[in-house]
């Protein structure tokens, strides 16, 4: 744990009142008992309240529906992942056997659940004040390049709207895999299009999540055939 917390207080210049909270928020279901799926609970409902706080003050003149269409692109799996990857959170996870081997610390699903675990940790050890600093550290970047909302829209409806403009068949989402526990499962989708032969998967922990992320990485793969 050594390690960890000279980790933790060089990237996110914080320290833990509490470590066995921080041992906590590190450790994944297959490690123990006593792992982050309650802090991750907390974290992500803490990480909501800062980003809409955050965002509420930054877009006065914005709906309630782009409101949550730019919280959304930001608290999403797939960019919590990105940045628990830049951040080496990875390298710090305390895993069972299992996962370790099978590259555990590299999981998008893994390293989303423990950042936002690590908020929650952080709430609990110090409160809100102490968190809010925390997620606004870790977000500083992605706050101030936000996307333009235009470019938020469901990328289901994008990559319809694309392929109806070239007069293309829509794309087949087929549902490929399901693993986890009932209250915590994890879809695996695919997304073809067939006139391009293209094939993208989307992974997340619902359905709907699942199929929006190949659709996301569809529209990115037919964009730079494009190019």
């Amino acid at each position: 744990m050594k390690k960890a917390e000279c980790w933790l207080e060089k990237t996110l210049q914080y320290r833990f009142q509490d470590l066995e909270l921080f041992q906590q928020a590190l450790s994944h279901r297959s490690a123990s008992q006593k792992n982050n799926e309650r802090l991750e609970f907390l974290g992500d409902a803490v990480l909501d309240f800062v980003i809409s706080e955050k965002l509420y003050q930054s877009h006065p003149d914005a709906s309630e529906g782009d409101l949550s269409k730019l919280r959304a692109s930001l608290v999403k799996d797939e960019s919590l992942a990105a940045l628990a990857l830049a951040l080496e959170l990875g390298d710090h996870l305390i895993l069972g056997s299992g996962e370790m081997k099978t590259g555990g610390h590299r999981r998008e699903s893994i390293l989303a659940d423990a950042l936002e675990a690590i908020f929650g940790a952080v709430f609990l050890d110090r409160g809100y004040e102490a968190s809010r600093t925390i997620i606004e550290r870790v977000f500083a970047d992605r706050l101030q390049n936000m996307p333009d909302i235009k470019d938020l829209r469901d990328p289901k409806t994008r990559l319809q709207e694309w392929l109806q403009g070239r007069k293309m068949a829509l794309p087949a989402y087929k549902l490929v895999a399901t693993s986890g526990q009932d209250h915590k499962q994890r879809f695996s989708v695919t997304c073809t299009v067939a006139e391009r032969s293209a094939v993208t998967e989307g992974e997340s922990s619902t359905l709907r999540k699942a199929e929006q992320k190949a659709a996301r990485k569809m529209i990115g793969m037919l964009d730079e055939t494009q190019e």
